[in-house]
């Protein structure tokens, strides 16, 4: 179906005629653009780029895998020292290489090779704001899971390891390598949230924090760096310890933030002015959402605030496609879970007891659901 200002060619009315049938209204509109005789021409070009879209996401991961930005983050390179560098054989990598200039993902200046300032301060891995772990989990797992897309829109269920009858989170978490990775990934999503809601949200209004499955503890650093009188740390499964410890201790902030191990699902939350729930309701079914909001609210103080982010989908369900897509990534992914609007959240807390809740965007397609008690 073809629309022209709000009209649909399978109508009977094209242009104020009524009458025709909807085949002459295509085959006229077909004629009409192969001869140029319409002032807003349809062109399949948007159609092809999105089709296409794995072609540029693909040469971008594996530049991430290969090491290019790291590379190049120690100065400019010409292509043939590029190529040495990363062990490449000479047939694709010019055209590898130029691929990721025309891609905006590098410069080339006097025929070197240099990362943009955007590729230079988060896909280098020697920089503490790299945000590649995304995109390594991604290029050693979900590009082949999402092959899979159509098997899991026919049957709902998952694509990934479960396929095998294995636990995803059980399988993910018993490999110290893979976990490490998946942690680092969770910080490369979160970075940009977590600065923005360092800078957001009345901080100066409270003591302290838990960020419930924090992961490598990229929130945590965040909101302890810009605000100096804040103490907390993050609640997670006890194998995540020694992962957030490091990472806390790299940034010299082990005396105000500390690890408290537990489940979710199972342990009491620890008691905070302020629990932080971010990319953690999404994983998870209508029941298990609203269990883990209930649970927060019971180990929040009056005047406490929970803080939920994810990629919040407008209400309208037209406009954050990544909101969407991290939806879809959640049917490949679990057994249940799904992304949700405001209006969802803002629901699910209400009905847990919160008395005010309100909706505010963060980083990219991020935005946050603050509910006080």
């Amino acid at each position: 179906m073809v629309f022209i200002h709000g009209m649909s060619t399978n109508q009977s009315t094209v242009d104020g005629r009524v009458g025709k049938p909807a085949g002459f209204a295509a085959s006229h509109l077909n004629r009409n653009l192969l001869s140029g005789n319409t002032s807003e021409e349809i062109a399949p070009d948007k159609i092809l780029q999105l089709g296409l879209g794995f072609w540029g996401s693909k040469t971008l991961l594996s530049a991430v895998e290969l090491g290019v930005f790291t590379e190049l983050g120690q100065g400019p390179l010409d292509a043939e020292s590029l190529r040495a560098r990363l062990n490449l054989h000479p047939r694709g990598a010019s055209d590898f290489f130029d691929a990721l200039v025309a891609l905006g993902m590098l410069q080339r200046q006097d025929g070197r090779y240099g990362n943009t300032p955007a590729g230079d301060l988060f896909l280098d891995r020697a920089k503490p704001a790299y945000i590649g772990g995304l995109l390594e989990m991604a290029n050693a797992r979900l590009y082949r899971f999402w092959g899979d897309l159509t098997p899991a829109l026919k049957s709902g269920e998952p694509q990934n390891e479960s396929k095998q009858a294995q636990d995803t989170f059980a399988e993910l978490y018993s490999d110290p390598t893979r976990l490490k990775q998946f942690l680092s990934a969770m910080t490369g999503i979160s970075m940009g949230a977590a600065r923005s809601l360092a800078q957001q949200f009345p901080w100066d209004k409270f003591k302290n924090f838990i960020d419930v499955g924090g992961a490598q503890g990229c929130v945590a650093v965040q909101l302890a760096l810009a605000h100096p009188h804040l103490t907390g740390g993050e609640f997670d499964l006890p194998v995540v310890g020694p992962i957030f410890d490091e990472y806390i201790q790299s940034f010299g902030l082990a005396r105000r933030l500390r690890f408290q191990p537990g489940n979710f699902f199972d342990d009491p939350l620890p008691g905070a002015e302020v629990i932080i729930m971010g990319h953690i309701l999404h994983d998870w079914d209508l029941e298990q959402k609203q269990k883990l909001i209930a649970r927060a609210y019971a180990a929040l103080p009056p005047g406490g605030a929970l803080i939920v982010y994810d990629a919040i989908i407008d209400d309208d369900r037209r406009r954050n496609a990544f909101g969407l897509l991290m939806s879809l990534n959640m049917l490949i992914e679990t057994r249940g879970g799904f992304d949700y609007t405001g209006a969802d959240c803002c629901g699910w807390m209400h009905e847990a007891g919160f008395k005010e809740t309100r909706v505010e965007p963060l980083c990219g397609p991020d935005s946050m659901v603050i509910g006080l008690k």
